[in-house]
């Protein structure tokens, strides 16, 4: 164990019911965590503005959703994001051991889209398991506009979606939607079924996405590789730790 780690997890932030609910749903919904409508605003024209300025590189455009890789670097506007404590907090709940951020990008959920098939993140007997995800609600999710769905419990369950159902995009009988306000956020263990439900509106449906992994373990997005002069000089020590820089 490290200091910060230990720091983490001596917070006060995270409910316990909502550690019970991680421990046994497998995912929590922390209503209205950047309720103020000047911060909501302020995120996003940010998130317009990050996504339409995108590297090409770092787009990309999918059969339901528009991903945009790289989000550590994309403005001050969304420094505060990965080091919300109480997503902090939740993560020494899952993973249990030091821990660093592995991604965040945005991800727009295109009007008219169908369900994405349930799948998991993280496979339990995959190297480095487990992961902690989160989802922050940048637009309101409702279940007409492609708001994530659930199934509670699946994340202790050994077999995925793809290996037992004929079709992971269909609705599973538990499945719960992940519905809240914008600037509510979602926390999630890896390796529960999840995907989002179809979007049946003719307008856009906005999140920032990201996950968490243990310390030891290869990232998706090299942070210390991609990290520019500006994001480092006005970070404080905990975004460096959790970027590994």
């Amino acid at each position: 164990m490290d200091d910060w780690f230990s720091s983490i997890a001596a917070g006060s932030e995270l409910p316990r019911n909502a550690a019970r609910d991680l421990r046994d749903a497998g995912f929590i919904i922390i209503q209205n965590r950047l309720a103020t409508p000047a911060k909501l605003a302020q995120l996003s024209a940010a998130y317009d503005a990050a996504v339409a300025g995108a590297d090409p590189a770092d787009v990309s455009v999918g059969s339901s959703t528009t991903r945009v890789s790289d989000f550590v670097n994309s403005g001050p506007e969304f420094d505060g994001l990965y080091i919300c404590a109480l997503v902090l907090e939740a993560c020494c709940s899952i993973i249990g051991r030091p821990f660093k951020l592995s991604t965040m990008q945005a991800r727009t959920v295109n009007p008219n889209s169908p369900a994405q098939a349930l799948h998991v993140d993280f496979r339990r007997e995959a190297d480095g398991w487990p992961m902690t995800g989160f989802i922050i609600m940048v637009d309101e999710f409702r279940s007409d506009n492609g708001a994530t769905r659930f199934v509670p419990g699946s994340h202790k369950w050994p077999a995925i979606p793809g290996d037992i159902m004929s079709d992971p995009a269909a609705d599973h009988e538990q499945q719960a939607l992940a519905c809240g306000p914008a600037g509510s956020v979602i926390v999630y263990n890896g390796s529960v079924w999840h995907g989002h439900s179809a979007n049946r509106t003719t307008k856009p449906r906005r999140s920032i996405q990201g996950a968490y992994i243990r310390r030891e373990v290869e990232p998706a997005v090299n942070q210390a590789a991609r990290i520019r002069r500006e994001t480092l000089g006005r970070i404080g020590p905990l975004a460096k730790y959790l970027l590994d820089v």
